[in-house]
């Protein structure tokens, strides 16, 4: 078995033009000083890493990663869940996606999905250039408007949207593998991988690709009533890292999975800070330990109540808590007897 790594923090919810979210080495100060001993970063984040000179420069990337060493903080993994979404849009969200997009390739698709293939090509570059092994991603959607089938689906809508998915993500993952980097799908909704089931519809069209990873999320199950403990067991093999986040899902009479277009506050599926939700992390950390899991334990804010520093401050403090330092001996050897392949036999009645 292996002690999970942590705690870290994503801080892609941190980032923002106020000190000390506004700067590399600030930012990484501050979350040494919240009690994080990793951070995973936001690549699309220029005010935190230069994407362009990591994905060419090994002498940047050392020096970038320096900077955050001598705050006693390690750069866990890189993110492009951003650049990931624009690789496949449905032209429904076309305007809502552009915002991610550089300011250059808004109002054209095309060049905006090249422009992402290519975000996500520098990740694994510069993850590479890092030493790093997995890069967090969302996989973008196609089908995803048509996820509740009325009206009724016209025959090979899914499989094509999962053909072109698989199309569009192949080179990509080939790429990560010369790279000696797993890409982490987070199973979000909005994303078409956004459960089990759908995950494996992917794997097939990539061929099981050893490099085709989870981003494993319970919060996000919670608010699917999906088995997050049982997912664990299914896709041990499959989970290359770990977002830690707590959820709550209380339905009423009025509202359920689908929240009634409610704002968060006043869903009846929620997310919240670690301890304050219903997922059960002690039965989440034994599974990962007991499956030799030995990536990190990210902390990912994202409350509908509490103040995110709040957050952060208790999110470091409550995986540090969860973590097990994983036992080297069984329990029982102190009373060892200490046999042979005789002495087995002879217990088994064999000789007899």
């Amino acid at each position: 078995m292996k002690t999970i790594k942590g705690p870290a923090l994503f801080l892609a919810q941190f980032a923002s033009d106020t000190a000390p979210f506004n700067s590399w080495p600030a930012i990484t100060a501050w979350a040494a000083d919240c009690g994080y001993a990793g951070v995973q970063v936001p690549s699309w984040d220029n005010r935190l890493i230069d994407l362009d000179l990591a994905a060419d420069s090994k002498g940047y990337c050392d020096d970038w990663a320096g900077q955050a060493q001598a705050n006693g903080i390690v750069v866990t993994e890189l993110s492009c869940h951003l650049q990931g979404q624009l690789v496949a849009v449905h032209p429904a969200y076309d305007t809502a996606f552009d915002g991610f997009s550089a300011p250059s390739v808004r109002g054209n698709p095309a060049a905006r999905q090249a422009w992402a293939v290519a975000q996500v090509e520098k990740t694994i570059r510069a993850s590479h250039n890092l030493g790093l092994t997995a890069v967090a991603t969302f996989s973008g959607a196609l089908a995803w408007p048509y996820i509740y089938p009325w009206p009724q689906r016209p025959a090979g809508l899914v499989e094509a949207a999962f053909d072109e998915l698989a199309k569009r993500w192949r080179p990509l993952l080939d790429l990560a593998d010369e790279n000696g980097v797993d890409l982490c799908y987070e199973i979000h909704p909005g994303e078409d991988l956004h459960d089990g089931v759908s995950f494996e519809m992917f794997l097939d069209r990539v061929a099981q690709h050893p490099r085709a990873k989870m981003l494993y999320d319970p919060s996000h199950y919670v608010l699917q009533c999906l088995d997050y403990l049982d997912n664990l067991d299914i896709y041990a093999d499959r989970i290359g890292m770990f977002h830690v986040k707590d959820a709550e899902f209380n339905p009423t009479g009025r509202q359920g999975v689908y929240g009634g277009f409610q704002s968060w506050v006043n869903r009846a599926g929620r997310f919240r800070s670690l301890g304050d939700g219903q997922v059960d992390f002690g039965a989440i950390f034994s599974k990962l330990a007991a499956m030799d899991f030995d990536g990190w334990a990210v902390v990912e804010w994202e409350c509908a109540l509490k103040h995110p520093e709040d957050g952060a401050r208790e999110g470091a403090a409550f995986v540090r808590d969860h973590i097990i330092r994983v036992t080297p001996h069984a329990f029982d050897d102190f009373a060892a007897g200490g046999t042979d392949d005789a002495a087995n036999r002879a217990m088994l009645g064999l000789d007899r």
